[in-house]
């Protein structure tokens, strides 16, 4: 195992792709262990016939539909006027705007670029240091696979082999909790610096404004509604509910907002196509990698030496998440899900862990990595908006981490915030 786990390591620092990395990786194990070649194409074919990973082509459409289709800019303009009165008003209308382009997107990148975008040009203006509006679009960008829809946790289901539709469900409430609580970072650290302006709160002039902008946004957040309704109502699966998200955003955004023309679409779908062909890729070349690891019986013996550190399910987690924040900064976030939930998802069941509430573990543990030095998407996303360095980025996103940490290890060890919309 040893020797499998060097080689697809030395093959990342030499910069070969993920995906060759992860088919080159096991050709020797599997030709030291006299396994014909055919298997290969077996097992890469069989990882993608699968009905729950149509969803995700479906839902990268989606959210690239709603992103060209004006909904980003109609949340910003409901955050805003919701949030706009507190002490760092506009940095919490960040974190909101977030929260429920999340519910559309399934994607960090594609939550912290598209709110980064409109947001921290403005953030600006208003005093907000770059830096600090950087950290705060990185940051808040995690939720994007947080909150259902989310990418990561239709791989999870299938590679794990459980309802995306209790992951989706059990992604809610710490959703939730991880929003709030930067939303309250961001108003405490801009009362105590003083950054941007505040708006006097009062009813006369604030609330026409909100329901303005509901008004403008009501349609936009109908998204959410109808994916999770339908599928907490057992109307649809997760997959169908990825169709019906296509169906809608394409409406909204062709017949209602006319922000999407007929000669935009083709762009529109080779993109989603192309994001989509890179996952699958990594998908089916992933499966093979795993396929090897079960042939050497990676999953036992790591769960053996585990069970011999500590028998105590609490212990177990905690070694767990220390090791995904750790890969969380050096992979990929697909690429870590299809190697390591093979492995980790078995022991995590035999030491009585609800399967559901360890993914939701593992889904925020590489969330976290998405903002963490030295490979962090969100962060050069945001650096890129911002104009900045990464280095003038880490002394405020430092507080955001803590936070994002604490929340980590709320939800690792109160499942019934996972669990308990379920139940």
């Amino acid at each position: 195992m040893g020797a499998l786990l060097l080689l697809l390591l030395l093959l990342f620092t030499a910069g070969v792709p993920i995906a060759l990395a992860l088919g080159i990786a096991p050709l020797p194990t599997l030709l030291d262990r006299n396994i014909p070649l055919i298997a290969i194409p077996q097992v890469i074919f069989e990882s993608l016939d699968s009905f729950a990973l149509m969803a995700l082509p479906l839902y990268v459409l989606a959210g690239r539909l709603m992103q060209f289709g004006g909904i980003a800019e109609r949340l910003v303009h409901l955050a805003v006027a919701l949030v706009s009165w507190m002490p760092g008003g506009l940095g919490a209308a960040v974190v909101l705007t977030s929260m429920m382009f999340a519910t559309i997107s399934g994607s960090s990148a594609a939550t912290a670029a598209a709110i980064g975008s409109m947001l921290i040009p403005e953030m600006e203006r208003q005093r907000y240091p770059r830096p600090f509006s950087a950290a705060t679009t990185a940051s808040s960008g995690e939720l994007g696979v947080i909150l259902p829809p989310s990418v990561p946790m239709v791989i999870y289901g299938v590679i794990a082999g459980i309802s995306i539709g209790d992951l989706f469900i059990a992604g809610i409430l710490p959703g939730l909790t991880i929003g709030l609580s930067l939303i309250l970072v961001v108003s405490v650290t801009a009362w105590a610096k003083g950054y941007g302006t505040r708006i006097p709160f009062s009813v006369g002039v604030w609330a026409p404004d909100v329901w303005r902008a509901l008004r403008r946004a009501a349609l936009s957040l109908m998204m959410p509604v109808i994916i999770l309704g339908g599928i907490f109502g057992g109307v649809f699966t997760a997959t169908e509910a990825a169709v019906v998200a296509v169906a809608y955003a394409l409406f909204l955004g062709v017949v209602v907002y006319r922000r999407i023309t007929l000669r935009d679409l083709p762009r529109i779908f080779a993109d989603s196509a192309v994001t989509s062909a890179v996952v699958m890729i990594i998908v089916a070349f992933a499966a093979m990698f795993a396929f090897s690891l079960n042939v050497i019986r990676a999953p036992q013996i790591i769960g053996a030496a585990l069970s011999n550190v500590s028998e105590n399910p609490l212990v177990f987690l905690l070694l767990v998440n220390l090791f995904l924040l750790v890969v969380g900064m050096f992979m990929e976030t697909f690429a870590a899900i299809i190697i390591l939930a093979p492995i980790l998802a078995p022991i995590a069941l035999s030491y009585g862990i609800d399967p559901v509430h360890f993914g939701l573990i593992m889904i925020v543990n590489l969330a976290i990595g998405m903002v963490t030095p030295p490979v962090g998407v969100n962060l050069f996303i945001a650096c890129g908006i911002a104009r900045i360095s990464m280095e003038e980025l880490m002394r405020p996103l430092a507080v955001f981490l803590a936070v994002l940490f604490l929340n980590l290890m709320v939800i690792t060890y109160v499942p019934g915030l996972s669990l308990g919309l379920l139940r």
